[in-house]
Order: C-alpha cells, then sequence, then structure tokens
C-alpha cells in the first residue's frame, strides 16, 4: 500500500488561533498542521497575549465572539498598539454590518461557520502572503532609512532640494556653497544611497517622506 508523505512543516511562517470552543480549535489547528503549517492554539485574547510571539511571517485566525473581550475589539486593539497582524475572522453568529466592520479594519477574510477546510486553507494562505509583503516592505524601508542616516548634515540636505527639482546652482545658492561642492555632495549622496539614477534618488526620498 502506497503511504503519502507527510508534508514539510513550515518553520518559517506560524498560524494562531484563538477560540473559546476547544473542539473546534484543536480540529482547525490539526486542519493546519495536516498541510505542514506552524499552529499555535489559544482559548482567550489574555493567554494569547502573554505569548512572546516569534518574528515570524504570521496571521491570526480568531472568532468574533469571545467570552471577555471580543474578536472585533481585540483587532482594534491591536490597531491602536500598532501590531501588523493579518486577521481571518469566524464566526456563528456573522451579519453583514459586522463583516463590514471587519473587513474595512483590516481583516483578511471572515468565515461563517461551518466553513470549508479549503476556504480556511486559503485565506490563511492569503493572510501569510500580505504578511510577507508587509515585511519587505518595512525591511526595505529600514535599509532606506539607514542609508540616509549616513548621510552627513549637508549631504541630506543637498539631496532634498535636488529631489525637489533645482539644479545644482540653485541648491548652492540656497545654503552658500560653491556648485562643485554641491556635486560632490549630490554625488555622495547618490552613492551613499545606492541609487542607480537620480529618479532612483527620487523614488527614494518619496519612501523617506522627504518633502520636495
Amino acid at each position: 500500500m502506497d503511504v503519502e508523505p507527510a508534508p514539510e512543516r513550515n518553520l518559517e511562517s506560524i498560524v494562531f488561533i484563538i477560540d473559546d470552543d476547544a473542539p473546534l480549535r484543536e480540529a482547525l489547528g490539526s486542519l493546519l498542521r495536516s498541510i505542514g503549517l506552524r499552529v499555535e492554539l489559544f482559548g482567550s485574547v489574555a493567554d494569547f497575549m502573554q505569548y512572546q510571539r516569534p518574528d515570524l511571517p504570521s496571521c491570526l485566525v480568531l472568532d468574533v465572539r469571545l467570552q471577555g473581550t471580543s474578536g472585533l475589539v481585540f483587532q482594534q486593539a491591536l490597531a491602536d498598539a500598532n501590531i501588523h497582524l493579518p486577521i481571518i475572522f469566524m464566526t456563528g453568529y456573522g451579519d453583514i454590518a459586522m463583516t463590514v466592520r471587519a473587513m474595512k479594519a483590516g481583516a483578511v477574510d471572515f468565515l461563517e461557520k461551518p466553513f470549508r477546510e479549503q476556504a480556511m486553507i486559503d485565506a490563511v494562505v492569503a493572510a501569510h502572503t500580505r504578511d510577507r509583503s508587509r515585511r519587505e516592505c518595512e525591511r526595505r524601508h529600514h535599509e532606506l532609512r539607514t542609508r540616509h542616516g549616513t548621510l552627513t548634515i549637508r549631504e541630506q540636505a543637498v539631496m532634498a532640494l535636488a529631489v525637489s527639482g533645482l539644479i545644482n546652482k540653485q541648491i548652492a545658492s540656497a545654503i552658500g556653497l560653491s556648485e562643485i561642492t554641491v556635486k560632490i555632495h549630490r554625488s555622495q549622496a547618490m552613492r551613499k544611497m545606492r541609487a542607480q539614477s537620480f529618479a532612483d534618488l527620487v523614488r527614494m526620498a518619496e519612501s523617506l517622506g522627504i518633502n520636495h
């Protein structure tokens, strides 16, 4: 008899499940583990908040109606705390208003119990994709801030004026430097920012929120 190999565990992402219905919580955990996902189960928001979350692409599968803190209230609390965790809501008592509120607040999906197993799997995959994209954007932005921090005050000033559209002669007049010195500072800024072109430098400035 042929035996299918066990799915390879994906230890580079994680699914958190909060539901006070223990049988459902365990069943859902088994489902997601069966496709190789790492899963952590919690019976309440309080239990989850005591857990030290690893710094990995993650998502939260959350029951709307929990004892104590409701899922929607917890969603808002996470947003207020600037915790970016894609949420998939589950409910047995869903209504249009509740769904709209959850989705407007950034939920990935809103699944009414009983839901199809594939619907949950698809939602988790979408949530992990979203979180990976957010993390990559944050990583790139952090790198830009770090590079910008290596510029001298003069180089930062020249960069800001250059991306505003001023030519070297105008920049020199604005900050009281010679035109050749401005050219040197501009070249250094390009090098330190690792800009391949001036258009590239402009895009970096936009990402950093440099006024121009």
